[in-house]
């Protein structure tokens, strides 16, 4: 297999930019150097975590490992023990690597551990690795049960960020600027591998500012990476930061992507640069299905047309394809093509589950497609999921964790719109004493200590009981009726927490 980052071995390569995140950086010279010197230590190990902070040493640890041959298990650094109990128990990793006086905690302390030297020499060697061999094993969040490992492998890396680069006409003279976690696909692989597979460079800004995506954006980056919440707030700051607003017009290109932006504010901000905001359509499983090309119509509301190499067709309930695409037919999205993960580690069944006989994999959301191929998602077809500050995030596991509280009799997790964070998440509960209920703040973070703290909820309502129905299954489309005028709690303790 070619390399994924053949810039890194060619010598007039080696003084540009590569990595920058803050004032800490490295040319491409230093990364191959970095990388070579870790990849000759993990070389022949089955697997290694990666402790995933917004970091050089992360940038760099991916790459070494990539180069080596060695899969990567990226770990959220917010999961709680719980979760990541269960993701190093089922992958198995040899070893974590690390930041230097990064603290781990105990569920991943027990792991062999290795401090990423970002300015070490060595010889950038990369193995001899089949395309079909596992590149990341990225955990998902299912809507039921315990997170899933899906395996990607190196070919759909390689296709996927070159089927962006014809879509976004990317090339090495381009630098990104992002604030995404490098824990999934989003940040890891199109913010971090993307930049490095054409040949151009990324600016991390750790914690996404505003101020941060003018200063980057207003010398010399020409793409901005973010999510619907990053855009809200940005269409927020627009009025009255005008170095803000031409900073962006400036920008090359702007991709939204995790969930839907909202038409009102994609029209705020092309109102106020000039520049409209292009989205793009993937999962975990799948990386990127479509996207809205550089040099297409910016249609807001859509995801654009199928990248090169991708199939996409739309199936009504019994699975049969839709015949042909008229924009209002609603269909869920199946897809099928190079870009697709090879299956869940260790879950044959949930494996074969997720894909027809013929090789379609079924996503699970839902979309109508125009006569010319753009795609527009309509939501899921289960009521599970929630989309949450570029978080896709099941409700099943929250639930699960709020039913370790003591307080808590039953639960069930529902979200709801927030112009911010695209949906928030709203818990349900019977409390086991009525008169001493747990309140919002408790429950919050009784689940963040479990899970991670997006998965928290940010209202909290009480109930007499959940609805049901005779198969005792919980009607959560029943649940926005079940406020009781008579019950304070129900109607009034609706405390909404902070920001991550």
């Amino acid at each position: 297999m070619s390399s994924l980052f053949p810039a890194l071995t060619e010598p007039s390569a080696g003084r540009r930019p590569a990595l920058g995140f803050g004032e800490r950086s490295l040319t491409y010279a230093e990364l191959a150097a970095a990388a070579g010197a870790l990849a000759e230590r993990i070389a022949g190990a089955g697997r290694v975590a990666l402790w995933a902070t917004p970091s050089l040493e992360t940038a760099v640890g991916v790459v070494a490992a990539l180069t080596a041959g060695v899969p990567v298990v990226p770990l959220n650094p917010k999961s709680g023990e719980s979760e990541l109990g269960h993701i190093l128990g089922d992958s198995a990793p040899a070893v974590v690597l690390a930041a230097p006086g990064d603290h781990l905690p105990a569920a991943v302390s027990a792991l062999e551990r290795l401090d990423v030297d970002v300015r070490a020499a060595g010889v950038f060697a990369p193995a001899a690795v089949d395309d079909e061999s596992p590149a990341l094993v990225v955990y998902t969040s299912g809507t039921t049960g315990p997170p899933k490992g899906a395996l990607i492998p190196r070919r759909a890396l390689a296709v996927t960020l070159d089927a962006l680069a014809d879509a976004w006409q990317w090339t090495g003279e381009d630098v990104l600027v992002h604030g995404l976690p490098l824990f999934h696909v989003h940040g890891l692989v199109l913010g971090t591998l993307g930049p490095l597979r054409r040949g151009g460079s990324v600016r991390h800004l750790g914690r996404f500012s505003t101020d941060g995506v003018s200063r980057e954006l207003g010398t010399g980056a020409t793409m901005l990476f973010g999510v619907p919440t990053m855009y809200h707030r940005i269409a927020e700051a627009l009025p009255s930061d005008p170095e803000l607003a031409k900073a962006l017009a400036g920008a090359r290109l702007l991709v939204s992507g995790s969930a839907a932006l909202p038409v009102h504010d994609h029209e705020r901000i092309a109102a106020a640069t000039g520049r409209r905001v292009i989205e793009r359509y993937g999962m975990t499983e799948t990386l990127m299905n479509t996207s809205v090309r550089a040099d297409g119509e910016p249609r807001p509301g859509t995801v654009g047309v199928p990248l090169p190499g991708v199939e996409l067709r739309l199936v009504e309930e019994d699975g049969s394809p839709i015949a042909s695409y008229d924009g209002e037919t609603v269909g869920e999205i199946q897809v099928r093509g190079p870009n697709l993960f090879t299956g869940y580690l260790n879950r044959p069944d949930a494996t074969a589950a997720a894909f027809t006989d013929d090789g379609w994999f079924r996503t699970g959301d839902m979309a109508v497609r125009e006569s010319d191929g753009y795609v527009r998602i309509v939501g899921r077809k289960a009521t599970d999921l929630i989309k949450s500050g570029g978080y896709k995030i099941g409700a099943g596991e929250i639930e699960n964790a709020l039913l370790e509280h003591p307080g808590v009799r039953e639960a069930a997790v529902t979200g709801e719109p927030d112009e911010d964070l695209g949906e928030r998440i709203v818990a349900w509960v019977v409390p086991a004493d009525p008169d001493a209920p747990p309140g919002t703040d408790e429950l919050a973070d009784h689940v963040a200590r479990r899970l991670a703290p997006h998965k928290r909820p940010r209202v909290v309502r009480h109930l007499a009981a959940l609805p049901r129905n005779d198969m005792g299954k919980i009607m959560k489309r029943a649940l926005g009726d079940q406020r009781t005028p008579g019950d304070a709690r129900a109607t009034g303790d609706e405390r909404t927490q902070g920001d991550d």
